[in-house]
């Protein structure tokens, strides 16, 4: 058969063959907990867990706290009593600190290679298939030891021909003193795919984890193995995809470029019930502020605005209302002002009395380039709006978000986040940095 190979059991195009790609993915160990490590010495040896909005669920655990059973997810409620009893240092999320550390983390790894993918806050795909065979795994370890003394931030390093067995390579990894595997060069990986449990296998999620076990696919090796015929038929592509990179063929690119959002979504839960309008306006207002600021730091506009509102599922007692509504724009825009206007108008009218408001949110949508948005109606107004805008974010860059606000958004924020444990420290902030005393 033409422009075909007989492979794995069957026929496939000559575009699986490929020359051999090296990927790394460089995982950093307990992220959130290792941010606060950082700038807290005295915790490094100590168990140490990290909470979810409103101090809800564990989402970070150091190593010494797993192995006293502490499970990930965990309401932080049901975990107190091993909490309290073996002094676990808790601490509430600090997102803006995480970020910045993430950011610091990203750019030390561009410096290795600029062709990467930013896969999450604390995990990125490199490529190092400039090196040799074996030279991978001693540029892996160069790399986990600049990162760790360019931003402090222990990581994990697994090197392999896939994204997926990259991931495998990880797993293994986290496991290993130097913290750093090669799955380069091993011709027979059965031994190792065997350990893998099948939903430790990247890709595969709850449902598709019980699918292969109900088909007695429970490991790596068996997926890797399995007909691709017959995952085809019996599940989709992406399964085939998952498997043929269990098989050593890159079926799942490196994304190099981010590609922009075409929505924005800040959403919290409240540190108590709101029953007052005047406290919604405020957190609706907030959030207006932060996703306005977002897209304007991309150089976006936005069409519409959704605000939607509700109340907790659980207090049967006070009724359950879900409620939400869209305004679009006369004009696409970013203006802060604007926004929180059409969001407010809103919002009065989705609101009802008599409710105890949990959670509420907005959604930027059909956000398009900024530069693109010249129009007819286009005004000296709004020029010195954008300039305004380009001051408040200037100023908040420097001296800390909300330093400029507007009024509607409040000033004392009594419905803000619940964050007992916060450790107080922001790198982006000067006044908020750890003070060294001789």
């Amino acid at each position: 058969m033409k422009n075909k190979i007989f492979l794995f059991g069957e026929w496939l195009p000559m575009s699986y063959i490929q020359y051999t790609k090296k990927l790394a993915l460089v995982d950093c160990n307990s992220f959130y907990v290792s941010c606060e490590r950082l700038f807290n010495p005295k915790i490094r040896k100590k168990p140490v867990v990290v909470l979810s909005n409103n101090d809800g669920c564990i989402v970070s655990r150091s190593t010494e706290a797993k192995a006293l059973g502490i499970k990930m997810g965990e309401p932080y409620f049901k975990a107190k009593d091993i909490i309290i009893k073996n002094d676990v240092q808790v601490f509430s999320s600090n997102y803006s600190l995480y970020g910045d550390l993430s950011r610091r983390v990203m750019r030390t790894l561009k410096r290795f290679n600029s062709d990467i993918e930013v896969y999450s806050i604390d995990e990125a795909f490199m490529d190092l298939s400039n090196f040799s065979d074996n030279e991978v795994e001693q540029v892996g370890r160069e790399i986990r030891e600049t990162v760790l003394k360019w931003t402090g931030i222990p990581t994990s390093i697994g090197i392999a021909k896939t994204k997926t067995l990259s991931k495998v390579a990880n797993h293994i990894a986290k496991k290993k003193q130097s913290g750093v595997t090669s799955l380069i060069g091993i011709e027979n990986l059965d031994p190792i795919l065997e350990k893998i449990d099948i939903n430790d296998v990247w890709g595969v999620g709850r449902q598709m984890t019980k699918f292969y076990q109900k088909n007695g696919i429970y490991n790596a090796k068996q997926l890797k193995n399995k007909s691709n015929t017959w995952i085809k038929k019996s599940s989709n592509v992406l399964s085939s995809r998952t498997a043929m990179e269990l098989r050593g063929v890159p079926c799942i690119d490196l994304e190099k470029t981010e590609s922009k959002r075409k929505s924005c979504v800040v959403s919290r839960s409240f540190g108590k019930r709101i029953e007052k309008f005047q406290e919604l306006e405020e957190a609706v207002a907030s959030y207006c502020l932060n996703a306005s600021e977002k897209i304007r730091s991309e150089n976006l506009v936005a069409k519409a605005v959704m605000v939607f509102v509700r109340t907790s599922p659980f207090q049967k007692q006070f009724g359950f209302y879900s409620n939400s509504r869209t305004v679009d724009f006369p004009i696409a825009t970013n203006n802060s002002i604007e926004i929180v206007k059409n969001a407010l108008s809103v919002l009065k009218v989705i609101f009802r009395k008599g409710h105890r408001y949990q959670k509420a949110g907005v959604m930027l949508t059909g956000l398009t380039d900024a530069e693109n948005n010249e129009n007819l109606f286009s005004s000296a107004k709004d020029e010195r709006i954008n300039r305004l805008m380009r001051s408040i974010d200037n100023t908040n860059y420097r001296y800390g978000r909300s330093t400029l606000s507007l009024a509607s958004a409040g000033v004392r924020k009594s419905w803000s986040m619940k964050r007992d444990y916060n450790s107080k420290i922001d790198t982006a902030d000067f006044y908020c940095l750890p003070t060294i005393r001789a």
